[in-house]
């Protein structure tokens, strides 16, 4: 049912034609319609509501229209409906009432004061403490894509522009959690985990977008933010910005700037790497366990672990930079009462970001104000323990911290200790604070402190121990009295209410006595209303200071954070420079280390890719021995180093990485019509179409989702490529089972082998999970599948066809592989000696440690073997 037309439709009742008008206005969102303690959803929204939040679905009567489908919840209970409907990609409507019930018979006066998107919410219910929620928009123009992203619950505002090839990954690393397009380019964009929300196309021009920005900033142009030049760029930011108002009805005054994201700072990371390193979510359900910012979160802010995530997904590639950081980092891990005393005071501070946010919106409550001046009271002690020289990072956010005294001040003044959530509950303000407040609650208490007494005076005069002076808000203040002393009752007490034990009067002095409690109780409420809005709007005032001391703290944070993880788990200070050198000694994976079972000791290992002499190293050994956990820690500890942490080994010198790509393990897409080994073939094309010699590459089984020949193929010519082509001679870990693949480096002089050490002891394999030199010459594929469970049938069976196959095509040379393609027709059962198979069974029995039982078992099956033979 559309809006207009059931605004039109005869028989509405005044209420409804009030929704169906705001409805309309409102298209694409579900509306939640205020009524009395009630939020109510009708026809199609309530069809949707009651199926989403589980609500009961009822029907209204709607005059002489049909009735109206009808489902609702508690005013009280919004913050727990809310976040389902928008987890459900759904966006929502808040109409409230914007007045007090009038007189009876007139329609409360309504209005949409917030729409709630996935991308934009101020409500804590719906925001992660330690997760950004960003709004992304997108602006095409040519090769070129304007980008601009903004988090509505601290103000943050970047706009960048990014070749249109560029934008996936770039968008991946923001995690935006809605993207807002043209019309024009409805299936341009679609990323898992984001809504996208289309908007007309004149929202996405030049004219109105620049105009939008600079309105909102009040400035004469855009060349104070330094993005005058990214036109696509400013499209976008108008665009987000036009959505923003739309959405928030104008409060957005804690937007105060935008900021350039300049790509090249930063090291981008495509999909599947962030995926395949478990950044942020882990491969198997999807979650924080086991993933890199699990381990080295020990944050003390909400704003310091959102800043760490954006440090850990987004590392640095100026050697300048990462070495600030690091030198940061070493004097906290060196110096351990500066760090305990730095650490000890940023618990007292809470998310400044998102608390001035609230402020500026008129949504911060009475105790969101307390902490606000709690957390800004730390500065100066932070100020006074950084400054000092211990390193130019610190005395650098030493000397910009902004304490902002006035605020803190004018804060512990006003406001109580420990105020109520609501300053609608009162008694928010400290006695003294406000002359005309102090006299209103003084005339409020003596009118209660008088009532108390007229009860007792009024119970002694009359006789009646059980009169008692009561309130409610039909009747005000009234004397009940029981039916048992009906007789005692004084002429001068006026009859009110009639109950089934007793009976209600007033009198003429009570009634005096209500006029003025109310009315000061009125007052009271009324001023502090006032009051509370004026404070809010003082704070508000300093927005822009707090928000850059909320950025110097959640960088403090984090330095102090990778100190704390460093001095905890035995981290190095990595030598990060503009070589072309990765050597770590002794690394070990910062994840894996820290969930192996009490007692059991990470086995650390060694790399050293030298462009000049070990650029590639090809990987072999066998399933589980820890092939790909040597390519993730290489990866993880290249990233930590870059991000400005210490890193898991004994040392480590990494020259600097413009991109980290991974190809690990095996999925498909279905949906898209693509196969595992399609998927495979996508992510390899990636790499050799974006890798450059400063890139690292870590590759994981490549070609092994096709024929065996195919595969190898495939893997040989992908290794000669990166050995060969200096544009893409990146810095190459490659693990395989094709351990033929051993021979590249007698031709390749930059491919070195190494394997993943392995012994055999009575027919088993124990892993020693040392990365050695040299090839491995077996995948040990049947042993894994045997401590896997297989049935002891089928290892045997296995066993007989390996040993033919080695038989069959010992010394075939890889190398000359294509001109003998034809030949190489493998079979799987025995052609010249018939009793292989009782042959191959006898030599795998161990007579001694057979027994009786088995050992006549074993006999039957040869004697199967030898009849199926004849």
């Amino acid at each position: 049912m559309s809006g207009s037309v059931a605004v039109k439709r005869p028989g509405n009742t005044p209420l409804m034609q009030q929704y169906y008008r705001i409805k309309e206005q409102h298209p694409g969102t579900l509306l939640l319609f205020r009524m009395g303690d009630f939020y109510e959803t009708f026809d199609e929204d309530a069809i949707e509501a009651s199926r989403l939040l589980e609500i009961a679905l009822t029907r209204r009567s709607n005059g002489s229209a049909k009735d109206v489908p009808l489902a609702g919840f508690p005013h009280h209970a919004l913050q727990t409906y809310l976040p389902r409907l928008i987890r459900a990609g759904k966006r929502v409507a808040v109409c409230e009432q914007l007045e007090e019930p009038p007189a009876r018979g007139k329609l409360v006066k309504r209005g949409v004061v917030e729409i709630v998107t996935p991308g934009v919410s101020l409500h804590d219910e719906l925001l992660s403490p330690k997760q950004a929620r960003y709004l992304a928009a997108v602006h095409w123009q040519k090769e070129r894509a304007g980008l601009a992203y903004v988090d509505a619950s601290t103000g943050e505002f970047l706009v960048s522009e990014v070749g249109a090839t560029e934008l996936a990954d770039v968008l991946e690393s923001i995690q935006p959690a809605e993207i807002l397009i043209d019309k024009a380019h409805r299936d341009r964009i679609a990323m898992a985990g984001a809504i996208t929300t289309y908007l007309e196309d004149w929202v996405f021009t030049f004219d109105y977008g620049y105009e939008t920005l600079r309105s909102h900033f009040q400035t004469h142009s855009l060349r104070g933010f330094g993005v005058e030049d990214l036109k696509a760029g400013i499209i976008a930011a108008g665009a987000a910005l036009h959505y923003l108002s739309e959405t928030q009805k104008g409060s957005l005054a804690h937007i105060r700037r935008l900021g350039r994201a300049a790509a090249s700072d930063a090291m981008t990371l495509d999909p599947q790497t962030r995926r395949n390193l478990e950044l942020v979510a882990s491969l198997q359900a999807g979650h924080t366990d086991g993933t890199l910012v699990e381990i080295m979160d020990r944050t003390l802010t909400p704003m310091g672990g959102r800043l760490l995530r954006r440090w850990l997904t987004r590392p640095l590639c100026d050697a300048a930079r990462i070495n600030r950081r690091l030198e940061a980092v070493e004097v906290l891990s060196l110096n351990r009462p500066l760090r305990e005393s730095a650490r000890t005071l940023l618990k007292k501070v809470g998310d400044l970001e998102r608390l001035a946010s609230r402020i500026c919106t008129g949504r911060a409550t009475p105790r969101e104000m307390v902490a606000l001046g709690t957390s800004l009271a730390q500065v100066p002690e932070l100020q006074a323990l950084l400054q000092g020289g211990q390193c130019r990072l610190l005395a650098s956010l030493a000397a910009d911290l902004r304490p902002c005294p006035r605020i803190v001040e004018r804060i512990s003044q006003a406001l109580v200790e420990d105020p109520p959530a609501n300053w609608k509950d009162g008694g928010i303000f400290r006695d003294g604070y406000n002359e005309e407040l102090d006299d209103l609650r003084l005339m409020a208490r003596s009118g209660k402190e008088y009532l108390v007494g007229l009860q007792t005076t009024e119970s002694e005069r009359t006789g009646i121990p059980s009169l008692k002076v009561g309130f409610n808000k039909v009747f005000g203040y009234y004397l009940e009295i029981t039916n048992a002393h009906k007789d005692k009752v004084p002429d001068r007490y006026i009859r009110k209410q009639t109950l089934v034990n007793a009976e209600r009067y007033i009198t003429p002095e009570l009634k005096e006595y209500e006029e003025k409690i109310l009315g000061a109780e009125e007052s009271l409420a009324r001023l502090e209303g006032e009051l509370f809005a004026s404070l809010r709007q003082f704070v508000a005032e300093a927005t822009a200071e707090i928000q850059d001391t909320a950025r110097l703290l959640s960088a403090l944070d984090c330095l102090a954070n990778f100190a704390e993880v460093a001095d905890r788990s035995g981290y190095c200070r990595p030598v990060v420079d503009d070589s072309l050198l990765i050597r770590i000694k002794d690394g070990r994976h910062p994840v894996v280390e820290q969930s192996l079972p009490t007692g059991e000791d990470f086995i650390p290992n060694s790399v050293d890719l030298d462009p000049a002499s070990g650029q590639i190293y090809i990987i072999t050994g066998p399933n589980m021995a820890g092939k790909s956990v040597v390519l993730r820690q290489v990866g993880l500890i290249v990233l930590l180093a870059q991000a400005g942490s210490f890193v898991p080994a004994s040392s480590a010198r990494i020259g600097v990485v413009d991109r980290i790509f991974t190809r690990v393990g095996a999925s498909d897409s279905l949906a898209k019509g693509e196969s595992t080994f399609l998927v495979e073939m996508n992510e390899t094309a990636n790499i050799l179409n974006n890798a450059t010699a400063r890139s690292l590459v870590l590759l994981d089984e490549v070609g092994r989702g096709t024929s065996t020949f195919d595969g190898m193929s495939i893997a040989w010519a992908l290794v000669e490529h990166l050995h060969n082509e200096a544009s893409v001679a990146a810095r190459t870990l490659f693990a395989t089972h094709y351990h033929e693949l051993n021979e590249l480096a007698k031709g390749l002089r930059r491919v070195r082998n190494f394997r993943i050490q392995v012994r055999e002891q009575e027919g088993r394999i124990l892993f020693l999970r040392r990365l050695i030199p040299g090839g491995a010459d077996h995948s040990y594929g049947i042993e894994v599948a045997r401590m896997a469970g297989l049935p002891q049938c089928i290892i045997d069976r296995a066993r007989q066809i390996l040993f033919q196959l080695e038989g069959q095509h010992r010394g075939v040379d890889v190398a000359a592989e294509e001109a003998e393609a034809e030949d190489l027709q493998l079979s799987l059962f025995p052609k010249d000696n018939p009793y292989a198979a009782v042959v191959d069974r006898l030599r795998n029995l161990n007579p001694e440690q057979l027994t009786p039982i088995e050992a006549l078992v074993a006999l039957a099956e040869i004697k199967r073997l030898a009849d199926s033979a004849d």
